[in-house]
Formats: C-alpha cells, sequence, structure tokens
C-alpha cells in the first residue's frame, strides 16, 4: 500500500473516531445556534468599529474605552454560550489527538521505532515560538 493511500486510511479512521463526531457535531451546533451567530457577527462589527477608530489620528480616548468594553462584553457573552463552551472542548480533544498522531509519525521520522516510541508527556502549544526545544 503506498503512503498516500494509507493517510486516506488514516483519515477515514480519525473521522470514525469519538473525537471528531463529537467535534463536527459541536460545530453543526455552533452553525445552527443563531443567537451564537449573532453573538459572533456582533463581535466582528465591533472588533472593526473599535480598529476604524484606533486607525483616526485624533482618537477619541473614551470612545475606544467604551468600544472596548462593549467587545469584551460581547466575548464574554459569545464564550459562555453553552455550544461555543462544547465546541471548544471537542475542537481541544480533536486537537490533542491530532498532536499525538504528528508526534508519533515525526518520531518516526526522525528514525524511532513506530512500535515502541513513546508520546512525550508534556503540553505542546503547537507553536514552536513559545517552545524551549524538543523533547
Amino acid at each position: 500500500m503506498d503512503l498516500i493511500k494509507m493517510a486516506r486510511e488514516m483519515g477515514k479512521e480519525i473521522q470514525a473516531t469519538e473525537a471528531y463526531k463529537a467535534y463536527e457535531a459541536a460545530k453543526k451546533a455552533n452553525d445552527e445556534d443563531e443567537a451564537l451567530q449573532n453573538g459572533i457577527n456582533e463581535f466582528n462589527l465591533k472588533r472593526m468599529a473599535l480598529n476604524q477608530e484606533m486607525q483616526k489620528e485624533e482618537k477619541d480616548s473614551a470612545k475606544l474605552q467604551a468600544l472596548n468594553e462593549e467587545l469584551q462584553e460581547i466575548y464574554t457573552k459569545v464564550m459562555g454560550n453553552e455550544n461555543m463552551m462544547a465546541y471548544n472542548i471537542a475542537k481541544q480533544d480533536l486537537d490533542d489527538m491530532m498532536q499525538k498522531i504528528n508526534a508519533i509519525l515525526v518520531m518516526c521520522v526522525n528514525g524511532e521505532d513506530p512500535d515502541t516510541c513513546e508520546i512525550p508527556e508534556h503540553s505542546c502549544t503547537g507553536s514552536c515560538s513559545t517552545c524551549g526545544g524538543c523533547h
């Protein structure tokens, strides 16, 4: 079996996991949550208004502060939505699974034994810019 075909098979297996199914269900629930979508749209509009105000040469600090407070309030409301919270948990679970898979593949590419390589017990953020070095 060639590697591309194997990768496609792995993709099918990933899509069959509970983590993937939970992520897809949470994403669908978010998309169908009208109040959440309105909140996200409101957040984006408020963020654009804040950015426009920040671009002005004559900045109105009171207006900037008010816009920032409104933006924070909307953000808190959006992130506190039960569908958004479920989505964030499902997304993190899926991301964790994918990081483990990627870690194993990288270890194998670096010469580790595919049957015995162990995933390090550390919390990789996925961002090399914050990393002190590879395991």
